[in-house]
């Protein structure tokens, strides 16, 4: 097996000097004490250039340069008394409370190879070659993470327009954003304490939007209903995922808790997994049906996995990570009668739902299919399913929105959840803006609507080419087979290794 290869165009240099706004918010506030005000423009950076002379009077003025300066020449060395003191400190303190020996072990086992030791390499020779160390090609392209942002894909302007709106809402009186833009910045504003994306909100999130999620729901499944109080605005689709999983292991020794995983899978579950020490089942999707997923292959995992371990949970990742297939809806319809015929818990990835591209294929919601089936089904299965901000068409990673909804949730248990949520207090409030702006996009009749749906289906488009030309590149090159990328922003190739190249191995 190969790593995935992620569908990904060249940076521009813009996108090179897009920083993270939190970041930048942190810094500006504490080390310079500088206006909020100038993190807008990392927000929607055509600000920088924006009539009203925002950009112009705050960004790379010599006031704030001197400030840096300023902060620079104040720092002095530690006087010989200080630092007397603070090698006798050292010295007390010899025997560390935190040592390998002494950590959380269950952290040891958690392997996470999206960011692992390939990766660090590949930074390090990326800082190699800025310092004018010689390799044979000139730049690294990270495609170990799903970032289209990173790689030069270009933001969705409504949903620009609309967070800096509401992180600035003194933009909202300047000319030059459509009215659809202000309104929706107002109205996210007005479910806001204190009209401030800078407030605290709910546990599960913004109700409003909670509400707007419901409907987004409704319409994509044909009107079945959704309930708001079932959804829970999460930290990207990955806090989601680890809330549930947290909510579902349990036991110890034979009957601890086994949660069934695609393999090849995203490494968050086995992450995971091996933090809350629960037990890993494998099953394997079929790659000669380009990666289909067969019941068969379910049962055989569940009836071995219960000869050590109790398992009670199983999760699809729909269009798959790294795998790139979309199931269809007959496959969806077995995995649901399964589920319900072992009383298993359905977990459903869907976070690129958006994203689908070879001919003949359509994304099916688990919920969607699971109502269909009727109430022999829809009454008993136990479904939590996800979506999120950083995949689709908008690729916003770095705001962290996603949302959760959970189907059949005991109530009492459905407390927990909510007890558990809040322990976190709540979900960064300028991400629960996007997932509003994503369910909630321009309509026909708006002024951002044409706008909007140009940038979506070139976007769109786009990934749908990148996803042909990768399979088509890789299966040029002799002794590597890449089935066809479906959906999602990924391929997983297979690299075929002569039989003596197998033999040279096996001595080594």
């Amino acid at each position: 097996m190969m790593p995935n290869g992620l569908l990904c165009s060249n940076p521009s240099p813009e996108s090179m000097l897009r920083p993270h706004a939190a970041q930048m918010c942190h810094f500006l506030a504490v080390n310079l004490s500088v206006p909020c005000t100038q993190v807008e423009l990392c927000m929607y950076p055509r600000l920088i250039a924006h009539p009203t002379g925002l950009g112009r009077r705050h960004l790379g003025v010599s006031a704030t340069t001197g400030k840096v300066c300023g902060i620079l020449q104040q720092r002095t060395q530690p006087s010989e008394k200080t630092m007397n003191m603070q090698n006798s400190n050292v010295e007390a303190h010899q025997v560390k409370v935190l040592t390998l020996d002494t950590m959380n072990p269950q952290i040891k086992k958690i392997e996470y190879a999206v960011r692992g030791p390939i990766v660090q390499k590949a930074v390090d020779i990326g800082k190699q070659l800025q310092r004018g160390v010689k390799w044979p090609f000139e730049e690294v392209i990270h495609a170990n993470i799903g970032d289209g942002h990173a790689m030069g894909q270009q933001p969705i302007t409504f949903l620009r327009q609309v967070v800096a709106l509401c992180t600035y809402p003194e933009l909202i009186n300047q000319n030059g954003f459509p009215e659809d833009v202000k309104r929706r910045a107002r109205k996210i504003l007005g479910a806001c304490g204190g009209r401030s994306l800078g407030a605290y909100t709910g546990s599960q999130g913004i109700e409003s939007i909670r509400i707007d999620v419901a409907k987004y729901i409704e319409r994509r499944d044909g009107g079945i209903p959704s309930d708001p109080t079932n959804i829970f605005l999460t930290t990207g689709a990955s806090d989601g995922i680890a809330l549930m999983l947290k909510l579902l292991i349990s036991g110890s020794g034979s009957v601890r808790t086994g949660v069934m995983i695609p393999i090849p899978q995203y490494p968050l579950y086995s992450a995971l997994l091996a933090d809350f020490a629960a037990i890993q089942v494998n099953y394997y999707l079929d790659e000669e049906k380009c990666w289909a997923l067969d019941v068969a292959e379910l049962r055989r995992a569940l009836l071995e996995a219960r000869k050590h371990c109790s398992p009670k949970v199983l999760c699809v990742i729909n269009p798959g990570n790294p795998t790139g297939q979309v199931q269809s809806r007959r496959c969806i319809e077995d995995v649901i009668r399964f589920a319900a015929e072992e009383n298993l818990y359905l977990m459903a990835d869907e976070v690129y739902q958006d994203n689908i591209y070879a001919e003949g294929c359509a994304f099916h919601s688990f919920k969607k299919v699971l109502f269909e089936m009727g109430p022999e089904f829809s009454n008993k299965v136990e479904l939590a399913s996800y979506h999120s901000t950083s995949k689709g068409y908008m690729g916003e990673c770095g705001f962290r929105g996603g949302y959760m909804e959970v189907v059949n949730m005991d109530p009492q248990v459905k407390n927990h959840l909510v007890k558990l949520v809040s322990v976190r207090l709540c979900s960064p409030v300028p991400g629960q803006a996007t997932v509003d702006i994503v369910v909630d996009p321009p309509q026909c009749g708006d002024p951002s609507y044409e706008l909007f749906i140009q940038e979506k289906t070139a976007v769109l488009d786009n990934l749908a080419t990148k996803a042909r030309l990768v399979e088509e590149t890789f299966n040029t090159v002799p002794g590597i087979h890449c089935n066809p990328v479906q959906g999602a922003m990924y391929s997983f190739p297979r690299l075929d290794l002569p039989p003596r190249a197998v033999e040279a191995a096996k001595d080594q």
